[in-house]
């Protein structure tokens, strides 16, 4: 992979996968053309793609000993396992030299959910006039319902829609699949689409078990649904910074701060380490922080 491939590729999973900033995309592009010059002087890798995780470690401690503050070398560490994400996402990879990198502990922050009424209001800024309405409806609601990646949402296909179980196959990072059960109103949203929409594209070859068709009967690319839930939150008046990954989020917090169990939550959203799980019980507590000064008469401020 030639380092003008990942560039565009790696942006767009960045904006896309992960809702950063310009500001942090362009850094994060950087901290990678920096791990490409030290592997290029100072291993045998050359590339990242062949670097291992002894490598990566040598990198860590190079951006140390230049005397680069605790935070930005998280940021540094942030960027290549996101880097390294990418590369598994898109199959340029196998094993993830990058997953025992450990990261300063500097806090951790906290991405950006939804309340159940700000999520109402955004699905129903969907216009149910237009022709692929109820496929967009199908989408957000199947992101939301099930907390699927936007790439995961991408890849379904029709023969892993499970009606009668009520489930739905996923594949996730790494081509590794996991079971997740469809709640009813995602299960009733795909089973329109696909009776009064979908029915009505022409799939074109190679795209005819896929379950989400452009126009032209393929994939849909994930700036495609980017574009369509940032107009969405315009058109709803959400100020957030919403991204298709806030489905995501806002579905593990949801289930979080309804009670379910840590291990389920984890298990329907992939994760392999309950520790990254763990960041929805955080939010659970701000959650809970804001309702008590909110409504607790003893946790006003005194005047």
């Amino acid at each position: 992979m030639k380092r003008d491939q990942w560039k565009n590729g790696f942006s767009n999973y960045l904006q896309l996968e992960r809702s950063l900033s310009e500001h942090s995309i362009s850094a994060y592009l950087s901290d990678v053309d920096k791990l490409y010059t030290f592997l290029g002087i100072s291993t045998q890798a050359r590339s990242p793609l062949h670097a291992s995780p002894s490598d990566l470690k040598k990198f860590i401690s190079w951006i140390h000993t230049m005397g680069v503050a605790e935070r930005t070398q998280a940021r540094i560490i942030s960027g290549i396992r996101s880097f390294y994400a990418y590369l598994i996402l898109e199959g340029a990879i196998q094993v993830n030299p990058a997953a025992t990198l450990e990261t300063p502990r500097i806090g951790r922050k906290l991405p950006e959910v939804l309340s159940v009424d700000e999520m109402d209001r955004l699905i129903g800024a969907i216009d149910l006039s237009k022709p692929e309405s109820q496929r967009n409806l199908a989408i957000l609601e199947t992101m939301y319902g099930c907390g699927l990646r936007v790439s995961e949402v991408l890849q379904l296909k029709i023969s892993g829609v499970f009606f009668r179980e009520e489930f739905i196959k996923v594949t996730g990072k790494g081509n590794k699949q996991r079971m997740v059960p469809l709640g009813s109103v995602a299960l009733r949203s795909i089973r329109n689409y696909l009776n009064h929409s979908r029915v009505m594209i022409k799939p074109a070859r190679g795209f005819e078990d896929h379950l989400f068709l452009n126009s032209r009967g393929k994939s849909l690319s994930r700036v495609m649904v980017f574009i369509i839930v940032k107009a969405l939150a315009e058109n709803a008046g959400l100020k957030k910074n919403i991204s298709p990954h806030t489905f995501r989020h806002s579905f593990a917090t949801h289930l979080v701060e309804g009670g379910a169990d840590l291990r389920a939550v984890q298990d329907m959203l992939g994760h392999e380490s309950i520790t990254t799980t763990e960041i929805y019980t955080h939010l659970s507590r701000e959650y809970l922080r804001e309702n008590l000064i909110s409504f607790h008469p003893r946790a006003r401020t005194l005047s």
